[in-house]
């Protein structure tokens, strides 16, 4: 297996979101325990990565063989590696990788469950659906195609996390969830937004397609709003300690974002900014978020 081919298809300087949301379980763990197991925190980061790692390569190996790839306009920020239409015999690796990492995350789950107890098992099975099946059929439900990112990596794996680390869910690790699950929703909308023609022509149905561009950038800021408005209500309702606060510190680029984003919907060049700025508040919102939650 040639893995320097595989980098691409892994999408590794993306893979940086991942510890940015098991962090916000991690914190929420923490705050209500007040201590975790470091190494059961590492186990938990090896599973998620490897999620992470299967959905990008099955995503990359489906687009490929749709031949969407082929059809993508590519930014610094979506439309995939671009690594199997110039080398198309990384194809049948890359989906290796996609099963390898699929089964290294699946025995995370395994294992956290036998540890944790069977509440884990409705949560894991979701997620590994969600790999496997997100850019064969999710992809084609707006709604669904909407909301899948951010449940992903927002609702399953904070909420995983924290019951991975606790044995118990809480409304504490819910409401944390809502900021990963609304912000990488939003990831996924605006990076959708080049893709727009290239999606259509294979089928695809997102809220760019069906709603067009400048509409989906209503629901890009009502998501960016969600985001927020859940670490006000969770700290009102003594859901979350008042340093959790500290995440609402990159509201001001958010409201950059979402005004570039309205205002070059259809512009693409233009958007990429703002796209760079999408992906800024998804690292380091969710980090902040963390740090808040550690420090109480």
């Amino acid at each position: 297996m040639n893995f320097k081919a595989l980098l691409g298809p892994m999408r590794v300087p993306f893979l940086i979101l991942t510890p940015s949301c098991v962090a916000v379980g991690v914190g929420t763990a923490f705050w209500q325990t007040g201590r975790v197991d470091w190494l059961q925190v590492l186990l938990v980061l090896i599973g998620a990565l490897s999620a992470h790692i299967s959905v990008n390569a099955f995503n990359e190996y489906f687009d490929f063989k749709s031949g969407l790839d082929s059809k993508t306009q590519r930014t610094p920020f979506s439309g995939g590696s671009g690594t199997l239409p110039t080398q198309p015999q990384a194809a049948r690796q890359t989906l290796i990788l996609s099963w390898l990492t699929f089964g290294i995350t699946g025995a995370v789950g395994v294992f956290f469950t036998w540890l944790r107890g069977w509440a884990l098992l409705p949560l894991g099975l979701l997620g590994l659906i969600l790999l496997v099946t997100y850019t064969i059929w999710w992809v084609y439900q707006p709604l669904l195609c909407l909301i899948a990112p951010g449940v992903g990596f927002g609702l399953l794996m904070v909420m995983g996390t924290h019951f991975a680390l606790t044995g118990s869910y809480s409304w504490t690790a819910f409401i944390a969830s809502l900021v990963p699950t609304f912000l990488v929703s939003d990831l996924l909308l605006l990076n959708q937004f080049p893709d727009t023609e290239a999606d259509r022509s294979i089928g695809r149905r997102h809220y760019p397609i069906t709603l067009g561009r400048r509409a989906s950038s209503l629901i890009y800021g009502v998501f960016l709003l969600g985001a927020y408005l859940s670490i006000v209500i969770g700290v009102i309702l003594h859901l979350l300690p008042g340093f959790s606060l500290l995440a609402l510190l990159t509201g001001v680029l958010a409201i950059r974002a979402y005004r570039g984003a309205h205002r070059n919907a259809d512009n693409i060049p233009a958007l990429v900014p703002s796209m760079g700025m999408n992906v800024i508040l998804n690292l380091v919102t969710p980090a902040l978020l963390a740090i808040g939650l550690f420090i109480g």
